[in-house]
């Protein structure tokens, strides 16, 4: 069985950042037109770890995002994209987010690991692990800087390094990743599903904004 290996290196982590700048993580931006469309209750199935759904459930607009937590463009959107999105459309009724893991590499596997440690908090531990991504996720110790930055929301070590060990919590992260692979094709982040439309990549804020009008009106 595969467990998690709490040496993970400097040069995994120097990998990972590469790969995020090379092709595993998706372009930079998307294209406005949807790249293909799938069943919105194939989509909704029950994963191997419960949605943890932002906003009112019975909102017109379902949002689906698959992030990677070491992907510079999903953090770039969570930061300079999310809050205007979250104001807009969430925060009104009018669409409901769900973040679903898709980790590129074994440190993303470990920060959704950790993240997950949280419960219904998951999505804040998220928003600030994508806030200081720099400060853990490309440095010479990438679990240091990622237990340090944890430590912000009072996860110590000894809960830290069980949570790396949970091997049941290790399958179900990975299950969520290779079934979205699996049924949706989806290979790099972040790719969104809108009301089951697929988009690729980072999508502006003005693009959103145009998109998600138009899936309320209709």
């Amino acid at each position: 069985m595969q467990s998690f290996d709490l040496r993970f290196t400097r040069r995994a982590a120097l990998a990972a950042a590469a790969s995020a700048v090379l092709g595993l993580s998706a372009p930079a931006f998307a294209d406005k037109a949807p790249s293909g469309k799938v069943p919105v209750e194939e989509l909704m199935a029950p994963n191997a770890l419960p949605d943890i759904v932002e906003g009112k459930a019975d909102a017109p607009v379902t949002i689906v995002e698959y992030a990677s937590m070491t992907c510079s463009h999903c953090a770039a959107f969570h930061k300079d994209v999310y809050p205007t999105l979250k104001k807009n459309f969430i925060d009104t009724g009018k669409a409901k987010f769900i973040l679903r893991e898709f980790p590129l590499d074994p440190l993303a596997t470990a920060a959704f690991m950790l993240a997950r440690n949280a419960g219904e908090k998951r999505d804040a531990v998220v928003d600030l692990l994508f806030a200081q991504q720099k400060n853990w996720a490309f440095v010479d110790k990438p679990l240091d800087g990622l237990a340090n930055v944890l430590k912000q929301t009072g996860l110590g070590q000894e809960k830290f390094e069980a949570t790396l060990k949970d091997q049941q919590l290790y399958e179900n992260v990975s299950k969520v990743r290779d079934r979205a692979a699996e049924k949706f094709g989806i290979n790099s982040t972040p790719t969104f599903f809108i009301n089951g439309e697929r988009y690729s990549g980072e999508i502006p804020a003005a693009d959103f904004d145009k998109i998600l009008s138009e899936k309320a009106k209709s």
